[in-house]
């Protein structure tokens, strides 16, 4: 099966010189981000086993924050790079201010919720009584931060539908630095404790915020295009969002229920589920770069009325996307006896994971193909094929996931349902490309 007719080998080259430019450095963009909860998790983890309890309930809030509202970053890079495509720049950056006035208003809705709520909030995640004050206070700070957060991920879904991966990866790496030293700065040279990583933090972000206001602000003034909030714009690129939203929801709920899950299978099985977690979302990294220069590329190939490229580009991602997926796997089985012991030395632990990581090493390949045409898809603006994928697979999933402590499997068998997910997805993303009905072409789709 094939999703495009045979292509050149100048052609293939020129595909492979537009994916390698346009995803490593949307690789290093990726995996800078986490480094911000690492960061601060050292530098929290010193002053004590509570303030870090703390740092960790209130990260994983706002990381689920930043996760839910990742459709601002999908959309407007779709939407920016048809028009690219289509030669008019200026609406391109038009359609991307649009995006980033809809980020303010979001952002600025989620302070009003959290500020006043964050201490039932935190009540909620079970955070212990020691625990919680610290949630809290970390919690309400870093609040103030989540509309530059959320400008950010608008901002780089602008520069990506530019073309232009290149500077959130500068963005990234400079914020990170910046947020370790002010963490470092604010919690032991001023004394502040928690509420100095929170506040280093915040300004980090905002700090990040401004570098890309400032770039898209030039690029606006420089192609003629308006600053204004115009109510049209902003409600299209809600609309655009939202079945964006329902897809990463119905994910985020699959993950939770698999967390679920393990727990109830036992404190090894829900340690080792972690473990494997957490690698399983680093490898997600390396695919979801070539998703990220999927989403750019065939959005202009579709701005410019160009279906053949599109099915080119699409056919050579997906080959990128199976080699890249082998190649994690080997180096996943190859890596698996240093691996764990980074983690715990726990043998019933490590005996546990070590199964469930063969079975992501060997699913590497399927996860590979997802990623790739969930990036062609998002990128072709076919957000409401994706959403009710996500829950046709979120349906097939908890049955079979549930079932599984009820039948005495172990982890192995979750993950034997996490790649069951992952089959489904890839055979729902497979139908929807070869059928072609995502390639709708135009500036608009």
């Amino acid at each position: 099966m094939s999703l495009a007719p045979p292509t050149s080998e100048a052609t293939r080259r020129r595909h492979d010189r537009e994916i390698v430019a346009l995803a490593v450095p949307a690789f290093g963009a990726l995996v800078a981000e986490p480094l911000f909860v690492m960061a601060d998790s050292a530098i929290v983890g010193h002053l004590g086993t509570a303030q870090l309890a703390g740092l960790g309930i209130a990260s994983a809030l706002l990381t689920t924050a930043v996760s839910v509202f990742v459709f601002l970053a999908y959309a407007t890079t779709a939407a920016v790079a048809r028009r690219v495509g289509a030669g008019d720049i200026q609406a391109a950056v038009r359609q991307g201010m649009d995006g980033i006035w809809l980020a303010l208003l979001l952002g600025a809705a989620v302070i009003a919720v959290v500020l006043p709520l964050a201490p039932g909030i935190v009540d909620v995640f079970g955070a212990s009584a020691t625990a919680a004050p610290y949630a809290t206070t970390y919690l309400r700070i870093s609040s103030l931060g989540i509309p530059a957060m959320l400008v950010v991920l608008a901002a780089t879904g602008v520069l990506r539908g530019l073309q232009n991966t290149r500077t959130p990866l500068y963005v990234a790496v400079a914020g990170f630095i910046a947020n370790a030293g002010l963490n470092a700065a604010l919690v032991y040279g001023a004394g502040l404790g928690i509420a100095g990583s929170a506040w280093g933090t915040v300004l980090a972000q905002c700090g990040m915020a401004a570098v890309y206001l400032t770039v898209v602000v030039r690029g606006a003034r420089r192609h003629g295009a308006s600053l204004r909030p115009d109510a049209a714009g902003i409600r299209a690129s809600a609309q655009a969002g939202v079945p964006l939203l329902v897809r990463t929801l119905s994910l985020r709920a699959i993950l939770m229920i698999a967390t679920a899950v393990a727990a109830r299978l036992g404190d090894a099985d829900i340690a080792a589920h972690q473990i494997v977690l957490s690698l399983w979302s680093l490898l997600a990294f390396a695919l979801d770069a070539i998703a990220i220069a999927g989403q750019a590329v065939i959005g202009r190939y579709l701005g410019a009325e160009d279906p053949v490229g599109a099915r080119e580009a699409c056919r050579r991602m997906v080959q990128w996307g199976i080699a890249t997926g082998v190649v994690l796997g080997l180096l996943v089985i190859a890596s698996r006896p240093l691996f764990l012991p980074l983690f715990t030395g726990d043998s019933a632990v490590k005996n546990t994971a070590l199964p469930a990581l063969l079975i992501v090493a060997l699913s590497q390949p399927i996860s590979g193909v997802v990623f790739v045409l969930d990036g062609v898809l998002m990128g072709a603006g076919d957000g409401p094929y994706l959403a009710g994928a996500m829950v046709l697979t979120l349906a097939v999933f908890t049955p079979v996931a549930l079932v599984v402590p009820a039948h005495g499997g172990g982890l192995t068998a979750l993950w034997g349902a996490m790649t069951l997910m992952m089959t489904v997805r890839m055979l729902t993303l497979w139908l929807r490309a070869r059928s072609g009905r995502w390639i709708v072409t135009g500036a608009t789709r």
